[in-house]
């Protein structure tokens, strides 16, 4: 049947011939991708225990970080409140107990987690 075929045609025959034959190769490329990552897999409880111990590793220092930002929330909170009671202004009650619930509620989450984890 390709035999009869014009010569326009017999290019277009010839194109698609190209086309599997690449089709083949990419397949044959993206299953030996497949059975090298499949090769490379872990088991799940290997990665789950890697996984842990990366995150006691960072953890010491991520609660070092929220100590940190509690005592510049801490600070700002402080001089936020001075300005407000020296403006005679009469809400300084109700800001300065939350700013300070907000370094309060930084502290005991970073020691929670501690804990939690712990680290």
């Amino acid at each position: 049947m390709a035999l009869r075929l014009a010569a326009g045609n017999r290019c277009i025959v010839l194109k698609i011939l190209h086309m599997k034959k690449h089709i083949k190769r990419y397949s044959a490329v993206a299953g030996l991708l497949l059975i090298a990552i499949s090769c490379m897999a872990q088991d799940g409880n290997a990665g789950i225990n890697q996984a842990t111990t990366q995150v006691k590793s960072y953890f010491s220092t991520g609660t070092n970080l929220m100590y940190a930002i509690g005592a510049i929330v801490g600070l700002v909170g402080a001089i936020k409140v001075y300005k407000k009671w020296n403006d005679g202004e009469h809400d300084t009650g109700k800001v300065a107990s939350s700013w300070f619930g907000s370094c309060i509620f930084l502290v005991v989450v970073a020691t929670v987690l501690k804990s939690f984890f712990g680290v």
